[in-house]
């Protein structure tokens, strides 16, 4: 008997709730939008003991996305590799946002964040679903690694 792995069964799931194609193409937008704010929020918590210690790229944002990253590395290597590359563009962007000095990194991160939000929960109201992570936290976590395992299987790259 063939057992499914872990991330396979999660992403199936995940995906139960994602059927629609008006809710899937709003997911394609607001899930790495969701994800970029939150690490912008982050980010944006004074870390000065931190940077101290670690230099100044290194922040509470830093120490979430490692522990983020242990858990997509226990679900799949090649996922938290694409996962870490997205992740880095989030920083970089974020550290943008930072130093532009158009609006502080929290307002932006925070009007993103609410506004995607909003996208998200019409997406579902279109799917007739609830969101997965109203069932399981940890799938507020597999919507970014759903939409990664996507653009691999595209490119042809095992996940």
């Amino acid at each position: 008997m063939v057992t499914m792995r872990k991330i396979d069964q999660l992403l199936s799931e995940y995906g139960e709730s994602h059927q629609n194609v008006t809710n899937k193409t709003i997911h394609w937008i607001c899930v790495p939008l969701i994800f970029f704010s939150v690490v912008g929020l982050i980010a944006s918590i004074p870390s000065g003991f931190l940077q101290n210690l670690f230099g100044s790229y290194f922040n509470w944002a830093t120490v979430a996305i490692i522990l983020v990253l242990v858990y997509y590395v226990s679900l799949s290597i090649p996922l938290s590799i694409g996962m870490a590359l997205f992740t880095l563009i989030c920083l970089y962007f974020a550290r943008m946002i930072a130093l532009s000095g158009i609006a502080p990194l929290w307002l932006a991160c925070l009007v993103i964040f609410v506004l995607a939000w909003i996208g998200q929960f019409y997406g579902h109201k279109v799917e007739g679903k609830k969101p997965s992570f109203l069932k399981d936290v940890q799938f507020l976590l597999i919507g970014p690694a759903w939409l990664m395992h996507f653009i691999y299987k595209r490119i042809g790259i095992p996940y």
